[in-house]
C-alpha cells in the first residue's frame, strides 16, 4: 500500500509544471539598464502644494520632503528619469520639475550634474532634461503598441528615496484614461501592478528585451502607498513628445473642437448602432476642424483613419496624437448610416497660444509683459533695479522656463537688468536656438534658469 503512495506522488511530482522555469530572471536586464537610470533631486518654491491636478485617488509619484504648504519655504524633492541619449538629454515626469529651481541628476556610479529643462508637457505629464555630459548609457524605446496584457515589466526608480530599487509585474491593462480635474485626457496610460511608489516618479518601465515601454507616471491609492494599481505614459506617446520638446521645447496635439460622451446601451439603440461603441458627438464648436470637416452633433465617431473608437475616451487620445493640419479620415454613424470624412485636424495647443496672443498684444520675444519694480519691492529685496513680470503668454519661452507673474527679472544673459529700457535692449540682441541664463526673485529668492527663443 505504501509503495503505491510513494509510486502514485513520486508520479505527480514529476508531471507537475515547473513554475520556476515560467518565471523570468530579471537580474541580467537590472545590471543592463541601471546605468542609464538617474535619481532626480530638486529645490522648488511651490506656490501650493498639489497632486498634479489629478483626481485625489490618484497619487503621482513624486515624493516631497518638506513643507509644501508654506510658498516662501523652498522643498527638497525627489523622482527618476533615465538617460535617453549619449549626449546627456534626460526623460522624467512634468511634475518633477515644475516649479524647481534646481535640478540635481545623481546616476548609480554616484556622479552628479546639474540639469537644465530644455521642455517640460503638463498634458503628458513629461519633462526633458539635458545635463553637460558625454558617453552616456542610453536606453532605446520599444512600441509600446505592440505590449499584451499578462506581459512581464519591471521598473526602476527610487522609492522613498531607496536609490534604484527594481520590481517587477505584469501589464494590467492598457488605454485607460485618467482624466485630469481640467477634462483634459490625452495619455492611455499602460496599466501595471508593478510595486512603484513616491520616488518612481518618471522612471522607466522596461519590458523583457530590456528596452523602455513606459515611463511611470501615477498609482491608485487611498493612502498614498503602492496597492498594485500604477500607471505609465506608452512609450509611443513619450517619443512624440520628447521630439517635439527637443525640437520646439513645446508639444502640437490636434484637436477636432467637439464635445463627446460614451454611448450606453440606450443610446447605441435609439442611433441604431447595434451595439455601445463609438464617440458622440454633443456639440461642435463653430468654425472648428470638425465643423469645417463636416461633422454634425448627433454623429457618432467609430474611427479614425482606421481606428476603431471604442469608448469616447479613445477619441482624445488619437485625435491628440495627430499633427496639426493632418488630413485624416473620420468614420461616422450618422441616422444610422455610415459615413466617410475628410477632416483636417487643427492644433490644440496653437488654437490656446493664438487666443492668449489675442488677450495680450504686448508680449515681447520672451513672452512676457513687463513693468517697472515698485521703491519699496527693491528696498525690501535689496535690489538695485529690475522688471516685474506683469503677464506670460501661454507656450512661450518664458512659460517654458518656468517664469511666472510676479517675478523680478535682475539678469539675462551676462547683462543685469536695472529697468524697463534696458531689459528692451537686452532681449533685442538674444540669439536664437541657444540657452540664455536669465536670473529672477520670486517670494524673496533668487532664481536661476535657462531661456531658449526659437
Amino acid at each position: 500500500m505504501y509503495k503505491n503512495l510513494v509510486t502514485f506522488f513520486v508520479t505527480v511530482l514529476f508531471f507537475l509544471p515547473t513554475v520556476d522555469a515560467a518565471l523570468p530572471d530579471f537580474s541580467d536586464l537590472v545590471k543592463d539598464v541601471s546605468p542609464s537610470v538617474v535619481k532626480i533631486n530638486t529645490l522648488s518654491i511651490p506656490e501650493q502644494y498639489s497632486s498634479q491636478q489629478i483626481p485625489d485617488i490618484f497619487r503621482d509619484l513624486f515624493e516631497y520632503r518638506g513643507q509644501p504648504r508654506s510658498p516662501a519655504q523652498k522643498v527638497r524633492s525627489s523622482g527618476s528619469g533615465f538617460v535617453i541619449s549619449s549626449d546627456g538629454y534626460i526623460v522624467t515626469n512634468h511634475h518633477v520639475v515644475d516649479q524647481a529651481t534646481e535640478i540635481q541628476v545623481l546616476f548609480s556610479d554616484r556622479s552628479e550634474y546639474q540639469a537644465i529643462v530644455i521642455g517640460s508637457d503638463r498634458r503628458s505629464d513629461l519633462a526633458l532634461l539635458k545635463i553637460e555630459a558625454k558617453g552616456l548609457e542610453a536606453q532605446e524605446f520599444a512600441n509600446s503598441d505592440k505590449l499584451k496584457v499578462g506581459e512581464w515589466v519591471l521598473a526602476i526608480g527610487s522609492p522613498f528615496g531607496l536609490d534604484y530599487s527594481a520590481t517587477a509585474g505584469i501589464v494590467s491593462a492598457k488605454g485607460r484614461s485618467l482624466p485630469t480635474d481640467q477634462g483634459e485626457n490625452y495619455v492611455p496610460f499602460i496599466q501595471t501592478d508593478v510595486a512603484i511608489n513616491p520616488g518612481n516618479s518618471g522612471g522607466p518601465l522596461f519590458d523583457l528585451n530590456g528596452r523602455v515601454v513606459g515611463i511611470n507616471s501615477q498609482i491608485f491609492s487611498r493612502s498614498g502607498g503602492s496597492i498594485g494599481l500604477s500607471f505609465s505614459i506608452p512609450s509611443n506617446v513619450a517619443l512624440r513628445v520628447v521630439e517635439q520638446l527637443k525640437e520646439t521645447g513645446v508639444v502640437q496635439r490636434g484637436w477636432l473642437g467637439v464635445a463627446i460622451q460614451d454611448v450606453n446601451k440606450a443610446l447605441a439603440q435609439s442611433l441604431e448602432l447595434g451595439k455601445p461603441r463609438g464617440a458622440l458627438i454633443n456639440a461642435v464648436e463653430m468654425d472648428s476642424p470638425a465643423d469645417k470637416g463636416g461633422i454634425e452633433p448627433g454623429d457618432v465617431i467609430i474611427s479614425v483613419d482606421g481606428q476603431d473608437i471604442v469608448d469616447a475616451d479613445d477619441l482624445p487620445h488619437l485625435v491628440g496624437m495627430l499633427a496639426p493640419e493632418t488630413k485624416t479620415k473620420i468614420e461616422v454613424i450618422r441616422k444610422g448610416k455610415r459615413k466617410l470624412l475628410k477632416v483636417t485636424v487643427g492644433a490644440l495647443d496653437g488654437y490656446e497660444a493664438k487666443n492668449a496672443k489675442t488677450e495680450d498684444n504686448n508680449s515681447d520675444r520672451l513672452g512676457l509683459t513687463v513693468t517697472s519694480v515698485s521703491e519699496d519691492q527693491l528696498r525690501e529685496l535689496r535690489l538695485r533695479g529690475g522688471v516685474l513680470v506683469a503677464e506670460v503668454l501661454s507656450d512661450s519661452p518664458s512659460a517654458v522656463a518656468g517664469i511666472k507673474s510676479g517675478d523680478i527679472l535682475v539678469q539675462l544673459g551676462y547683462s543685469r537688468i536695472d529697468d524697463s529700457d534696458e531689459y528692451q535692449q537686452v532681449i533685442a540682441d538674444m540669439p536664437k536656438n541657444t540657452p540664455i541664463l536669465v536670473r529672477f526673485y520670486r517670494q524673496g529668492w533668487a532664481i536661476s534658469k535657462t531661456i531658449v527663443i526659437k
